[in-house]
């Protein structure tokens, strides 16, 4: 109370009054004499329209002291509630400002002073821009990090991992680890050589092999005649019959000559396991070391005259076998190298997916012979299969030759189990699986000008698949000739031969090499055509030098009411028009080559869709039916669109070749492709054949062994046994050319 009888005699005195202070920092306006503000206040922030001013209750003026004029005392003045000029401070939280008409003023005092006088209140300082910056980012820093652990540790809540696995899209579910398992190493793949490089590499020591392979073929003779000697009655020299510790030795001596001379495949095979693709000729290899080793301490664990034979004749033709396969292989290769080396631009195949009709399609494309080095030296299909098999069959042998010896109370006959179930199990179609079909196929293929890429081309060749044949593929060049020329109206001939020239070139057509060579007779050039456009009909339109020209068959241009000459009977020609008017006709003869036929009969009995992307509006369905009685009912013949799209040259390919061709038509890419899947399915079954024979041998010798019958499991029934499991990769393998 006494502060506001200070302010009251402050404005008596001449001091600042109560409505300049409030119109400085109140209302936000000073009047002066003309009625204007003295300064212009800083914006404040407009009020809402929907606020509801406080009510005020007018206040009771105090009494006076004693000999004080007492003043009048008037409610607060604030901002007008109400109209368009509504503005106020800010109001603090949980506030609510009062507001007072505007209209309503203090009276002035009697004694008040002249307004003149009155010196003005100091203006607020404008708020520094740089202090107000860092204020808001100090504040907006103090909000982030009161929120920055709110969701700390949610991601470990049960739910939400358990939302993430259940809801579509979110996260994809992880397989469970297999307890135990270790992933499993693959290789790296063989560099990519030229196959020229490739095929001297391969040719390298070819002789040699062919040599040492001979040797160990003749070894098998002694070695089978000391064997047969022994239940025959057959002349052998007296010491050997005499004394079957000199025989049992004489075996070993000829066994170890012979592997001296396959040493490459007894080292290939004992190298294998280290290198993690395990194969059969391992466990050929380790038969040969296990006999070698039973040969050697027979006599000594006899103590006197053995009782049986080892098993020498039966390791050394495992070796010769497994030393033939990888003999007939790398010429295969060879051959496959040099095939592909013959040509500087051949034609590659791939299989590329889902190219027409949701099927997979072969394509034959031109481009760099990449990755062809590759995959011929990757792995084929008989070793990818041995690498399952091969180490449960060893594993097997190894529980079956302990349980036989020491389970049985026999320790002295652990090599000679040892050394039944390894011989038992070692395929003699080891690498003959592979190697055999492939020398054959690559022989025949060389022949036609084609070269598988080596496993991997014909790897993914399993179900119904198409084939893209385009005009060079059923009429190579040379197939097409012309027959005649006829030039209509007032057109010159190098006209009509330049514009059509210029029409089959722009689509592409199989014709542009025998109208090329009859421009290049003529002496013309070919012309820059606009607008080019093919028909369904059967034709081309494009636009040279301002005129429409037209190239098509005889249907085409009736199509297009273009006129011919009555009673025209040509069957195959390649009619012109231009801007409407016959400018020429052009008679063709077309020649199918004997192969044709063949290739086309091969491809449907192997389940192979041929599908005609061909460009030539004569070569259609009907032509190719009544003309040369093609099987077109079984054929795919696409819209011309689609036709053109098959086609095109700037296509995406498979990276994984098939096949490469050196040589025009439908022969070579034929014998690729079903070679190719007869190889794979050859391979295939021979591989599991295999499988089946060596468990079916090392089960029989487990039992053999582990009853003792050493007069059942001789070298020669063990012998028998395994060449009649050997037919059925003969037959299969013969099997794969005959197409």
């Amino acid at each position: 109370m006494s502060k506001r009888r200070d302010d009251d005699e402050l404005n008596q005195d001449g001091g600042y009054s109560l409505e300049e202070i409030l119109a400085e920092f109140g209302s936000g306006r000073r009047p002066t004499e003309g009625g204007e503000p003295l300064s212009t206040p800083r914006e404040q922030p407009d009020w809402r329209e929907d606020t509801i001013p406080f009510p005020i209750r007018p206040r009771q003026p105090d009494t006076p002291p004693p000999g004080k004029t007492p003043g009048v005392v008037t409610a607060f003045p604030g901002p007008v509630c109400s109209g368009a000029d509504r503005k106020a401070p800010p109001r603090s939280s949980g506030e609510e400002r009062a507001a007072a008409p505007e209209d309503e003023t203090p009276e002035p005092d009697d004694g008040a002073e002249d307004e003149t006088k009155v010196l003005e209140f100091p203006a607020a300082q404008p708020e520094n821009p740089v202090a107000a910056g860092l204020d808001r980012l100090r504040r907006k820093a103090d909000e982030f990090a009161g929120h920055m652990y709110e969701e700390e540790g949610i991601e470990d809540d049960e739910r939400l991992r358990r939302a993430e696995e259940l809801i579509p899209g979110v996260d994809e579910e992880e397989a469970p680890p297999v307890p135990g398992r270790k992933p499993r190493r693959t290789l790296p793949p063989a560099p990519d050589i030229p196959p020229a490089d490739l095929a001297r590499r391969y040719a390298k020591g070819l002789k040699s092999m062919r040599f040492r392979i001979t040797l160990l073929f003749f070894l098998l003779f002694p070695l089978l005649y000391l064997t047969l000697a022994e239940s025959f009655p057959l002349p052998v020299p007296t010491p050997l019959a005499v004394s079957g510790v000199l025989r049992c030795y004489t075996l070993a001596a000829f066994q170890a000559a012979a592997m001296l001379l396959g040493a490459d495949a007894l080292l290939k095979g004992l190298i294998r396991p280290f290198q993690f693709r395990m194969g059969m000729d391992t466990l050929a290899a380790l038969a040969n070391v296990a006999v070698l080793a039973d040969a050697l301490t027979l006599p000594a664990l006899s103590g006197g005259e053995p009782q049986r034979q080892p098993y020498c004749l039966v390791a050394v033709l495992t070796l010769w076998c497994v030393a033939l396969g990888n003999f007939y292989k790398r010429r295969g290769q060879r051959m496959a190298c040099r095939t592909a080396a013959s040509a500087s631009e051949p034609y590659l195949v791939t299989r590329d997916e889902a190219k027409w009709n949701g099927r997979d399609t072969y394509v034959k494309w031109s481009g760099p012979v990449t990755g062809f080095g590759s995959q011929v030296q990757g792995e084929d299909g008989a070793e990818r299969v041995y690498r399952t098999a091969a180490p449960l069959l060893l594993l097997a042998c190894v529980l079956f030759s302990l349980i036989s010896s020491l389970g049985r109370n026999r320790p002295a006959d652990i090599l000679w189990c040892l050394a039944a179930t390894l011989s038992a199990s070692a395929s003699l179609s080891a690498t003959l699986c592979f190697a055999l079909p492939w020398r054959k196929l690559s022989a025949r293929l060389a022949k036609s000008g084609a070269a598988l890429a080596g496993w991997e081309g014909v790897v993914n060749t399993t179900g119904t698949s198409n084939i893209l044949l385009t005009d060079a593929d059923l009429f190579p060049p040379g197939a097409v000739s012309l027959n005649g020329v006829k030039v209509y109206g007032d057109f010159s001939v190098e006209k009509v031969v330049a514009n059509t020239a210029t029409v089959l070139r722009d689509g592409g057509s199989g014709l542009e090499k025998v109208f090329q060579d009859l421009l290049r007779a003529q002496g013309g050039t070919y012309r820059r055509g606009e607008d080019f456009t093919a028909y369904e009909g059967g034709g081309f339109s494009e636009t040279i030098r301002g005129q429409q020209v037209l190239v098509g068959s005889a249907a085409f241009m009736t199509l297009m009411e273009v006129a011919l000459p009555p009673g025209l009977n040509v069957k195959n020609a390649a009619f012109c028009a231009i801007d409407g008017d016959l400018a020429g006709i052009f008679a063709l003869n077309y020649h199918l080559p004997g192969a044709v036929p063949q290739a086309l009969d091969a491809l449907i009995r192997n389940h192979i869709a041929p599908v005609l992307a061909t460009r030539d509006f004569n070569l259609i369905p009907s032509m190719l039916r009544q003309r040369f009685k093609l099987p077109v009912e079984r054929m795919e013949f696409p819209p011309v669109e689609r036709r053109r799209e098959l086609s095109e040259t700037d296509q995406e390919h498979s990276d994984t070749l098939a096949a490469v061709l050196c040589r025009e038509g439908v022969g070579p890419y034929s014998e690729a492709v079903v070679g190719g899947r007869r190889l794979r399915s050859a391979v295939r079954l021979s591989a599991v054949l295999t499988c089946f024979g060596s468990l079916a041998g090392a089960l029989l010798a487990f039992y053999l062994t582990f009853v003792a019958a050493y007069a059942s499991l001789t070298p020669a029934n063990l012998t028998i046994f395994l060449v009649m499991w050997l037919v059925p990769t003969l037959l299969i393998s013969g099997w794969v050319n005959q197409y």
